[in-house]
């Protein structure tokens, strides 16, 4: 089978489509045909092995796991002799974390990792990326931020693949949203229940007048120095890219008054993980979430994947359209 391999750090050109034997499902484990994988930026970032203390956990010199990825979708092909939950011909979608990864033909996948069956109204592209973008917001907003109707929640990086997520729940939640992002992806956070929305090229968000309960920096672009202004006297700054002043902002925040938050949303307990994608599931189902979709590629086009992830200006998620129709 073909699989994507990342033998070293560095720019995108590292990447290697490599054919490798197709993995056997242990008896616990399912074979999944991957239809669809997600490209994100936390991918990219493991590929430049940055920031550099993470190499303490990635690995010092290359990837511990040298095969990138972490959300998928696709068909169950064969099942360990122990499975009971799956059965042959399943869609299934998830996210695989510290294993190998989900940019291949095939995966396996424990029957009690994370692992669901797919939406019936909903692609395999669309459902690649929700463990990746939509189950670190809820995550965020829920379960760390505890965010609660009638709160206003000011999200940075709104037309994101987080950003595009958070927006949808946070006014699920019934929260007051306010999104920052470029001029061109407006109306893109607007149609997505923004009530309002600011255009970082023309407005400093941080100098508003504007006072918010939960700050959710989905790109990490700005700080919770940078924010404290804006933030009421017992708001939350949040954001899922850590960075040794972030650690530091945790440290050192009083347990009353403006505080900053992290999470690492992929190391949590796969029950945890499974109570919050179940909710996801719903969502999906009723309609009132989507994925954002920007472009797909080939796994042969690997390299322009990343390469525009690294721009920095794409829209909702990035997909691998490995085996998918639709």
């Amino acid at each position: 089978m073909k699989s994507v391999f990342c033998s070293k750090y560095g720019s995108p050109h590292v990447l290697q489509l490599r054919e490798v034997n197709k993995p056997v499902p242990k008896p616990n484990e399912i074979l999944v045909k991957v239809h669809a994988a997600s490209v994100t930026a936390a991918d990219t970032m493991i590929r430049k092995g940055s920031p550099y203390f993470g190499r303490l956990f990635l690995g010092l010199m290359k990837p511990k796991n040298p095969v990138p990825g972490t959300g998928f979708s696709g068909v169950v092909e064969s099942l360990g002799e122990d499975v009971k939950q799956f059965l042959e011909g399943d869609e299934v979608f998830g996210e695989i974390v510290l294993s190998v990864g989900t940019n291949a033909e095939y995966v396996c996948i424990p029957e009690d990792g994370l692992v669901a069956r797919k939406p019936k109204n909903i692609s395999h592209k669309e459902a690649a990326p929700v463990c990746d973008g939509a189950l670190t917001s809820i995550n965020f907003l829920k379960e760390l931020a505890k965010i609660e109707k009638g709160q206003h929640v000011l999200i940075i990086g709104a037309s994101g693949s987080l950003g595009t997520a958070a927006v949808q729940l946070a006014k699920h939640f019934g929260a007051k949203v306010t999104g920052v992002c470029s001029t061109s992806n407006k109306a893109l956070v607007k149609a997505l229940g923004a009530d309002q929305v600011i255009d970082y090229t023309k407005e400093d968000y941080t100098k508003s007048n504007q006072q918010y309960d939960i700050v959710y920096d989905t790109v990490g672009k700005s700080s919770f120095p940078n924010c404290k202004n804006i933030l009421n006297n017992d708001g939350i700054y949040i954001s899922p890219v850590l960075n040794l002043q972030l650690l530091f902002q945790m440290l050192v925040s009083p347990k009353k008054g403006k505080k900053a938050k992290f999470d690492a949303t992929g190391l949590k307990s796969i029950p945890e993980l499974k109570i919050m994608l179940s909710e996801l599931q719903k969502l999906l189902e009723n309609g009132k979430l989507t994925t954002v979709i920007d472009k797909s590629y080939s796994l042969e086009e690997i390299v322009s994947a990343h390469e525009y992830v690294d721009t920095g200006r794409k829209k909702g998620n990035i997909v691998l359209d490995i085996h998918s129709q639709n």
